[in-house]
């Protein structure tokens, strides 16, 4: 379930932003308009008929409005802004009119509807998304009807027997191309009404124009059309609250139109299925814009995030750089007493010799603790066999990594303390560039630098990318801000004293590492970044290891900022930690990952339904920012710019897994569900740079090699 949720939720996203769109004309919108076409098959006693034309049931007749009867029509409405001034001038005189709507209004503004109807006005069809029909199949034309009454029974609990065509004029204005639409919409039941006055007041002539066009000459009766919607309606609205009491005063009625044919009225009411229809639609309809429109908030909150982050990296990245490449800088006294390096490990017979030869190799002294975590692969009989001088392994029957820390930190002989995993190879002087920050009696922990050992696979470069650009730039902004995160497992160094001090590594959560370094934060120790202390890891090889992986640390890193959550109220290092690095871990490593498929979400929708041209600039903008804090990355880590190639694929692929990952993570956390720990399947294919490190072998006592208990 945890799998098929985020799926489903992407899925009404998507659904609720296609609804969206097509409701505002985005999607299946048809802005063609037909040109004049010749009128020979149109019979002539339409176009020399009336307004008013009955197709239903065979029949070919036409009707006009008798005298001294005036049927106001508006088009193109509802409009939030005008149809409520024009329904207040109508209330004010006393006149009733009809209203042609579109379903996209109607939909977004059911309100309006209900008024029209509850105040004695008729309503009829304007097709929902305006298109000119002569260009559409019937099976559109259905459509553009069904879901037109759609809308507005579920507005108003009506439906309509009246139609009126988009782009239509008077009656001797139909074509061969209107005219068998118009014969079509008859066998579907309903009326066309066209008009005889036009008052262009769309052309927005000013009032006293208005009034002159939609005035009938000689009594006639006739049906004016006006517009509530399309635009400034404010000179419609004028000119009619002078030409109802002037024509009024002349004898005139203003009626909906079966008032005026005195006959039934065209609306009837809907119950039942029909009408849970409609409203169903309109709440979606109502849903659809509530959620897009949370949605761009999200966008803009992602869009400055984002923003925010890649400024912040960038600028305080290169303070960092500068401060720790400056000549003469120094941590304090140079560090040279031996240290400790734990290796907790779990059948990593694969990777554990490469791991524990690297570090013979280490410019600094030192001595290796190989805590074997009751691995079932012969993982201890392989560093046993290798028989070098200061490695000793510790057994103890399988109790998690953290139980396997705190095991060979109380059988470790010094005071630094260097952790790594059992998948990871030093250079030389990694150890010795890692424990000099404890010059300065302040710091507590030390982040080394993480690099990815496999990255000769698309997906090892993906990671590749991740850990120079993501991980490491974010540890070096961290680190000027004093609120780093996290001391990656893989590469990481500690006080003795001050491990103690906070309880040791803890099982509270998945994410150990981040959990013992806010712990550190908040007891008021300094945690920083060595750049020059490179270990080299096994990055996962497949899609199911990496989602294992990064589902791991997504919902531990969840788990640890829960548990640390009061140091957002302390006093003193721990509530500076907590107003300063919690928001900022929760703003860029958990919401600004879960708000960024809105970015994705909304570059496809662009792309298909457009403004493509637009949304594309603005997607490569992004994309050209990503690439210059990418190549920055590199350069500060003096890495090859090659790998940068795959970067626009990362964007498209990759970042998609990371999403649904820690969407999952959420999903996870809020469902109260438990995560395992998952170990990964390990190749061993990582080596120290410069190949392995020749064996050193000689002949020891079996005292010297037995497991320290």
């Amino acid at each position: 379930m945890r799998l098929l949720l985020p799926l489903l939720l992407l899925v009404a996203l998507v659904a609720m932003l296609m609804l969206r769109g097509y409701v505002h004309s985005e999607i299946l919108a048809d802005h063609r308009i037909q040109p004049e076409a010749a009128t020979d098959k149109v019979p002539e006693k339409i176009l020399e008929g009336g307004p008013i034309i009955d197709t239903r049931s065979g029949r070919t007749t036409s009707l006009g409005v008798p005298d001294h009867r005036l049927v106001l029509t508006f088009d193109d409405g509802p409009d939030p802004e005008w149809t409520p001034k024009v329904l207040d001038v109508l209330k004010k005189h006393h006149a009733h009119a009809v209203f042609f709507v579109t379903g996209t209004m109607s939909s977004r503004y059911p309100e309006l509807v209900k008024r029209m109807v509850d105040e004695g006005h008729e309503v009829g069809l304007h097709t929902f998304n305006h298109p000119d029909l002569s260009y559409q199949s019937k099976k559109r034309i259905d459509w553009e009807l069904s879901t037109n009454q759609l809308a507005i029974t579920g507005a108003a609990g009506v439906r309509t027997s009246l139609f009126r065509p988009p782009y239509s004029s008077f009656a001797d204005a139909m074509d061969d191309k209107s005219w068998p639409v118009t014969e079509y919409i008859g066998t579907r039941g309903y009326i066309t009404v066209v008009n005889n006055t036009d008052s262009e007041d769309w052309k927005k002539p000013g009032v006293d124009e208005i009034i002159r066009r939609a005035t009938p000459h000689g009594g006639k009766g006739a049906i004016v059309l006006m517009h509530d919607s399309g635009g400034d309606r404010h000179q419609t609205v004028q000119a009619l609250d002078r030409f109802l009491p002037t024509l009024q005063q002349q004898g005139y009625r203003f009626d909906n139109l079966t008032e005026a044919l005195g006959a039934d009225s065209a609306l009837t009411r809907v119950s039942g299925l029909d009408l849970w229809k409609g409203k169903a639609w309109i709440f979606l309809v109502s849903a659809a814009d509530g959620i897009t429109s949370v949605m761009v908030v999200g966008l803009a909150v992602i869009g400055f995030l984002v923003i925010s982050r890649f400024v912040l990296m960038l600028l305080l990245s290169a303070a960092h750089a500068r401060r720790v490449r400056r000549k003469g800088f120094g941590w304090g006294p140079a560090v040279t007493e031996p240290v400790s390096v734990l290796v907790p490990a779990y059948n990593e017979a694969k990777c554990i010799e490469n791991t524990v030869r690297s570090l013979m190799a280490s410019e600094h002294p030192i001595e290796v603790v190989v805590v074997d975590d009751g691995s079932t692969d012969g993982t201890a009989r392989i560093v046993e066999a290798m028989g070098l001088p200061n490695v000793r392994v510790v057994r103890q029957l399988n109790a998690g990594k953290p139980a396997a820390l705190n095991r060979g930190l109380a059988n470790a002989r010094y005071d630094l303390v260097v952790m790594m995993d059992g998948d990871t190879v030093f250079e030389p002087s990694t150890v010795r560039e890692l424990v000099q920050p404890f010059g300065d009696p302040r710091v507590g922990a030390v982040a080394g630098n993480a690099k990815v050992g496999n990255r000769d696979s698309l997906i090892g470069a993906w990671q590749h990318i991740e850990y120079v650009m993501g991980f490491n730039l974010d540890r070096r902004m961290y680190d000027v801000l004093r609120c780093m995160p996290t001391i990656p497992g893989a590469v990481g160094a500690f006080r003795r004293s001050a491990l103690q001090r906070v309880g040791g590594m803890s099982d509270d959560t998945l994410a150990e590492d981040t959990d013992i370094t806010m712990a550190l934060h908040r007891d008021g120790w300094r945690v920083v970044y060595a750049e020059n202390a490179r270990a080299w890891t096994e990055a996962p090889e497949s899609v199911q290891q990496l989602w294992s992986q990064r589902y791991r640390w997504s919902y531990g890193t969840m788990q640890a900022i829960w548990k640390h959550r009061r140091a957002l109220v302390d006093r003193g290092p721990s509530g500076r930690f907590g107003r300063v690095g919690l928001p900022l871990v929760s703003l860029f490593m958990v919401l600004a990952p879960l708000l960024a498929p809105l970015i994705d979400v909304f570059l496809l929708y662009g792309v298909v339904f457009g403004p493509t041209q637009k949304t594309i600039v603005a997607w490569l903008g992004v994309l050209a920012i990503q690439a210059f804090c990418a190549a920055y990355a590199f350069r500060l880590d003096k890495e090859r710019m090659t790998h940068l190639i795959s970067l626009p694929l990362q964007q498209i692929l990759y970042r998609q897994l990371m999403y649904v990952v820690l969407l999952q993570s959420w999903i996870t956390a809020l469902t109260g569900g438990r995560l395992r720990w998952q170990k990964l399947r390990r190749t061993g294919v990582v080596e120290a740079p410069g190949g392995p490190v020749p064996t050193q072998r000689r002949r020891r006592s079996s005292s010297d090699r037995r497991p320290v208990a």
